[in-house]
């Protein structure tokens, strides 16, 4: 089996260095001195013991093309239904989500099954920075740097067992708390899947955080699915439950139309969404529009995973 790489960028993928280290200065002084607590949307400082860890994230190889989408776009225009179907329902909604305490369920095909405390589920695994880009069905796309962990690292934990062919996420669902859920928008809770190999790819991972920061509560805080190949429904939000199981699930905008949102939703430009042209993209932050690159432009480490299907058939 050969030995998994960090994507190498190319030089005009990389973010320019002055942008770069002036990040990352802000992230070593702000680990030290933000005060959540008067922030909207964040967790109050010392809620989470594990939080004091997000601004010493080990920096990866990752970067992409062009600059950072500015964290008030990324935290200010987002698709989170739970909480309203506008761009701007999830940051003016969001601060009814409760994050403290939270627990996660693990169970079905495996051998360590059970329902865990999120510092639990987090204390074991070092945080890393991935930047990735962001690409959203509906044709718009970002660059985040997010805060997380591989997700195949906390499968590997919980020993998942030979029958488990499918890893299914599932979304805290209280409409009390996310009030979009008390319309028939979706079938709530919301549920997103992956196939066992792309779960266990170095790529995908669980973010706990963006910008050196706690996770918003209207990113999918506290726990976020990040599968930077597939359009940005797959990367399910404030996830209550991972469940391994033997069969193919039926995801929830799959059921919903399945003749635009597809189990696969792997970025495609070749394929025509019946509502939105894919081959191209507006970047947010930036005038005009760029090409959509295959596979958000990781195809040189994800393609193989999609030999002899028809991506244009199966979505």
């Amino acid at each position: 089996m050969p030995v998994f790489r960090y994507p190498q960028p190319k030089p005009s993928e990389i973010t320019p260095q002055r942008l770069f280290e002036r990040r990352r200065e802000f992230l070593r002084r702000s680990a030290g001195s933000l005060t959540l607590a008067a922030v909207p949307g964040l967790w109050p400082l010392g809620a989470q013991a594990w939080t004091g860890r997000l601004g010493d994230a080990e920096s990866t190889p990752f970067a992409t093309d062009g600059d950072l989408t500015p964290k008030d776009a990324i935290t200010s225009y987002n698709n989170f239904f739970e909480f309203g179907t506008s761009k701007d329902d999830p940051a003016e909604h969001a601060h009814r989500l409760k994050t403290d305490p939270w627990t996660v369920t693990i169970d079905g095909e495996v051998e360590k099954a059970g329902t865990f405390d999120l510092e639990d589920v987090l204390a074991p695994h070092a945080f890393e920075e991935r930047i990735y880009r962001l690409r959203c069905v509906e044709a718009w796309s970002m660059v985040i740097p997010w805060v997380g962990f591989e997700l195949g690292a906390l499968l590997k934990r919980h020993e998942p067992t030979s029958r488990a062919k499918y890893v299914v996420f599932e979304t805290l669902h209280d409409p009390e708390q996310m009030p979009g859920q008390r319309r028939d928008i979706l079938d709530w809770p919301y549920r997103e899947a992956l196939r066992i190999d792309e779960a266990m790819h170095p790529l995908t991972i669980l973010a706990v955080g963006l910008y050196g920061d706690v996770l918003p509560n209207q990113n999918g805080a506290p726990l976020r699915l990040v599968v930077p190949w597939k359009y940005g429904y797959k990367s399910i939000k404030s996830i209550v439950r991972i469940h391994l199981q033997e069969e193919r699930p039926t995801t929830t905008w799959e059921a919903e139309r399945p003749n635009e949102y597809g189990f696969y939703a792997v970025v495609n430009p070749e394929v025509r969404h019946p509502r939105w042209h894919q081959a191209t993209e507006r970047r947010i932050g930036e005038s005009g529009r760029r090409r959509t690159e295959k596979f958000n432009g990781y195809g040189d480490y994800v393609a193989d995973l999609y030999d002899g299907i028809d991506l244009s058939e199966h979505l």
